[in-house]
């Protein structure tokens, strides 16, 4: 993030903050305040990025229809033992 409030990934402006210091009894600026909003749409960019680079890191091959089928079931089962 640079000094002016905004969020840069690359070149691309995606997020204009607005934000509220908060002070200690110094005046000192201990924390921040921003709009739920904005807080879920960093948390959603992060989770989006985080994703991204565990899919790079996956290196196994895809599955056919029937093995993914049989996977997807095999979870569906799981939760519902769960």
């Amino acid at each position: 993030m640079n000094t002016n409030g905004f969020l840069h990934i690359g070149f691309i402006k995606m997020l204009e903050f607005h934000k509220n210091y908060v002070l200690d009894e110094n005046r000192r600026p201990i924390a921040v305040q921003i709009p739920i909003a904005e807080f879920e749409k960093i948390e959603e960019i992060l989770e989006d990025y985080g994703l991204a680079k565990l899919m790079e890191e996956v290196e196994e091959e895809p599955l056919s229809k029937n093995e993914a089928l049989k996977y997807y079931q095999s979870l569906k089962d799981e939760n519902v033992a769960s």
